[in-house]
C-alpha cells in the first residue's frame, strides 16, 4: 500500500474560507467543499491527506496589538509542523493582513516576513524521515479599494500590487515553489480582500496541480 501524502495549508482566512463580507467582523465560512483547500482535497482524492490550518487575521510575523499575539503566524508555525507531522509539503498563503496600517511595514518587510516563514518549514524536520517537507508559497491576490477597509488597511491596497514580485523573489531565493494568485483570481469587489467562491474553486485546482507536481 502506498504511503499517503500530506500537505498542510498554512495561512489567513482565505485559507479559513471567510465569506467576503461588509462586517467589520466576518462569521460566515464557505462549507468545506467549497474552500479552496477543501476543493484541493476533493481534486487529490484518496492517498492524499490535507489539513487546513486558516486563521483569520493570522500575520506573518507580528503580534497583533488589537486582536492579539495569537495572530503571529510564525508563532504558530513551528507547533502546526510538529503537530501534523510527516508533512510532504506545506502551502504559505500570508501577507494581507500585514498590510493593516497598525504595522507600518512595506511590501519589501512582508517578503522578507514570508522568506522567514519559509526557511522555518525548510529547516524544521516535519517531512517524511525527518527531512523537511516541500514548500509552496502563494503570493495573495492584490486587494480592492473598498470604502469600508477605511483606516485598518490605510495604504494597503496599492502596497498589496507590489507584494506578488517581491514574494516571487523570496520564492527564488529559497527555492520554493511559486504561485502568483492574481494570475488566477482577484480578491472580491464586496469587501476587497477575500475570495468568493469560484475564487477558491480556481485557487484550489491550480494548487493541486502544483502540489502533485511537486510530491505526487
Amino acid at each position: 500500500m502506498s504511503r499517503v501524502r500530506s500537505i498542510l495549508c498554512y495561512g489567513d482566512s482565505n485559507t479559513y474560507g471567510a465569506v467576503p463580507t461588509l462586517a467589520r467582523v466576518g462569521r460566515h465560512r464557505f462549507a468545506p467543499d467549497r474552500r479552496w483547500p477543501g476543493v484541493l482535497r476533493k481534486l487529490l482524492g484518496p492517498g492524499w491527506d490535507v489539513i487546513e490550518e486558516g486563521h483569520p487575521s493570522r500575520t506573518t510575523v507580528h503580534d497583533d496589538p488589537i486582536e492579539g499575539a495569537n495572530k503571529n503566524g510564525l508563532r504558530a508555525l513551528p507547533t502546526c509542523l510538529e503537530s501534523h507531522m510527516p508533512l510532504d509539503l506545506v502551502v504559505l498563503m500570508l501577507g494581507t493582513n500585514d498590510l493593516k496600517h497598525r504595522f507600518s511595514v512595506t511590501p519589501n518587510d512582508i517578503a522578507d516576513s514570508i522568506e522567514v516563514l519559509i526557511r522555518t518549514v525548510q529547516r524544521s524536520e516535519a517531512g517524511p524521515a525527518g527531512v523537511p517537507p516541500a514548500v509552496m508559497v502563494i503570493a495573495p491576490p492584490p486587494m480592492q479599494e473598498v470604502d469600508w477597509l477605511g483606516e485598518m488597511f490605510r495604504g494597503g491596497a496599492v502596497k498589496s500590487v507590489l507584494l506578488p514580485a517581491l514574494v516571487g523573489e523570496a520564492a527564488k531565493r529559497t527555492g520554493a515553489a511559486f504561485l502568483n494568485a492574481a494570475d488566477i483570481v482577484e480578491s472580491s469587489a464586496v469587501d476587497g480582500i477575500h475570495l468568493d467562491s469560484d475564487a477558491h474553486q480556481r485557487l484550489g485546482a491550480k494548487v493541486k496541480e502544483m502540489a502533485v507536481a511537486l510530491v505526487g
